[in-house]
């Protein structure tokens, strides 16, 4: 029997257990309906507008700060909220996705704040989903255990010392296709933020930490704005006080960086700041930029944060937070630790320093790993340099930023085999364990999301394109492309052995890379592209 929502217009394709149910009650499934109902056509004219810039990017025009807009840059008056509590001290946050032993060990690692993820770093199944919702539920009220499948039992820390949790949801472009109102597919978006906000928001207050979210991809302040709208509906539906969410809004689209003052203005009364998404930045650079031959850039290991285009954006993220009193991010340590191989670790480990200490010195106020042994590390660093809870005091009046710096691809590096079949085979394991439900995959010892796996297939097909030159001259083709496809595809097949790799999504998954990859048919987000595959309907495709 299909699962009865009670709920007037909304249908629910997916199987529910007993244990979901409770998840997806009557009340919060019409809390979801009424967002969905509200907001849903704004959305789709929001991802209209995308679409509509693209095509002015396509045709040569270059990203600017926008001139309508300019009286609320220029405004040096207003500010934005004081940080709420337990947001006030972010030297480290921990990242991750939204399984139960992830989410005890990222609250118990010593971190300040665990940014549950719904989205890069999670595979959108069903399960993922309702699950996620039921951890991250269990956390607030702090009656979450795991016990392994090796008998092993994780808790929470009796102590209170865990950390502040921030919720990311999907972004505005992703869908949830196990749920229609309406007959209508629904925002996965508002389906995040909907079932957590309204089974753990009094809660979060209760204990005074929240609730707060992360907000992802944005490109433009109108996508921002919808947020507030959805932050000030949500809080009127359960009668608290506007004002009591926080967000920090991700800044990883090369769009979103000529909007920073406008994002946070939108944002004002709700905002906790910005973070510098940098491996999205990189992907939304390449992205945006894919048409234009001034634009291709040099193998993805040589495109650091001193890259001319990164500092810049660096810069003024910290520099518009802190004029407007919010704390500014860092980015995602991406390095996690490599056993048995001391030097090969020692390495890792000081590249993860010299970037937390580039950060803190810059001025930022916290930053990102990705892994519980990198937060002493972050720590230690942040601590050293930054004894007092922030840095919001450094104003950086001595930065100033045009268009064009956001532009400037002056970046020293070249494009190499290496460098080509790195990409190939980030993009093979990556998508292989995303069809398989994991979104957040150790490969060649770094903790790998969608975002740089976008950057991988999206280097591939911007090279294919405009018929880039390697180092050695090799002209980077389909063709060569391809057969580069079929030969790290082999090496994985010897690697992982032929019954393994028979077993796999391996297959399925260099189908749809060699889609990707000749510089012709371009999907938005590899995320939007599988998520059929793992679309799991109990009326099946008639909906979709």
């Amino acid at each position: 029997m299909p699962f009865d929502s009670k709920v007037p217009g909304l249908t629910i394709l997916a199987k529910v257990t007993p244990a979901q149910a409770e998840i997806l009650t009557p009340e919060a499934l019409q809390f979801v309906a009424t967002l969905h109902r509200i907001y849903e056509p704004t959305r789709q004219l929001l991802l209209q507008r995308r679409q509509q810039r693209q095509v002015e990017l396509d045709n040569g025009r270059l990203p600017d700060f926008l001139p309508e807009t300019r009286n609320i840059r220029e405004d040096a008056t207003w500010r934005a909220a004081k940080p709420a509590p337990g947001l006030q001290d972010r030297r480290v946050e921990i990242t991750g996705p939204v399984d139960r032993k992830m989410v005890i060990n990222a609250l118990n690692s010593g971190a300040a704040t665990f940014m549950a993820d719904f989205e890069d770093s999670n595979a959108p199944t069903w399960e993922n989903n309702i699950n996620g919702q039921t951890n991250l539920k269990d956390a607030i009220h702090q009656r979450i255990s795991y016990t392994a499948p090796n008998g092993k039992q994780y808790n929470i820390r009796k102590d209170g010392k865990i950390a502040t949790l921030i919720v990311r949801p999907r972004g505005w472009h992703l869908d949830e296709k196990h749920v229609l109102v309406d007959g209508q597919i629904i925002s996965g978006s508002l389906f995040d933020f909907a079932l957590y906000f309204f089974h753990n928001a009094k809660k979060s207050v209760e204990i005074g930490l929240g609730p707060y979210f992360y907000v992802p991809k944005m490109e433009s302040h109108l996508e921002a704005r919808l947020w507030n709208d959805v932050f000030n509906t949500a809080q009127d539906y359960i009668g608290m006080p506007r004002g009591t969410i926080r967000a920090t809004a991700l800044i990883e689209t090369i769009l979103g960086a000529f909007e920073m003052d406008e994002i946070i203005y939108e944002l004002r009364e709700h905002s906790a700041g910005l973070n510098c998404g940098r491996w999205d930045y990189i992907f939304s650079f390449i992205k945006k930029l894919r048409q234009n031959p001034d634009f291709v850039l040099p193998d993805r290991s040589d495109i650091s944060m001193t890259t001319p285009f990164m500092d810049a954006y660096v810069r003024l993220l910290i520099k518009t937070c802190h004029k407007r009193g919010v704390h500014a991010m860092g980015g995602m340590a991406a390095q996690i630790p490599i056993k048995n191989n001391e030097a090969a670790n020692k390495a890792a480990m000081d590249k993860v320093h010299n970037d937390k200490l580039r950060e803190v010195k810059a001025g930022h106020d916290g930053t990102w790993v990705a892994h519980p042994d990198l937060v002493k590390l972050a720590l230690k660093v942040f601590n050293e340099h930054m004894p007092q809870p922030n840095q919001l005091h450094i104003r950086r009046d001595d930065v100033h930023v045009t268009a064009s710096d956001l532009l400037n691809t002056d970046v020293k590096g070249a494009i190499t085999e290496t460098g080509i079949r790195a990409n190939v085979s980030v993009s093979l394991i990556y998508m292989e364990a995303w069809l398989r439900g994991l979104g957040c995959v150790p490969i060649h010892n770094l903790m790998e999301d969608a975002a740089t796996a976008e950057i991988s297939r999206s280097q591939l097909w911007q090279w294919a394109k405009h018929g880039a030159r390697t180092i050695d001259g090799t002209v980077v083709t389909p063709k060569y492309l391809l057969k580069v496809l079929d030969e790290e595809t082999q090496l994985l097949a010897k690697s992982m052995g032929e019954q393994r790799f028979q077993a796999s999504k391996m297959i399925q998954a260099k189908a749809y890379l060699a889609t990707q990859i000749t510089g012709q048919d371009y999907s938005d987000f590899l995320t939007s592209l599988l998520y059929n595959d793992i679309v799991e309907l109990e009326k099946v495709q008639a909906h979709i």
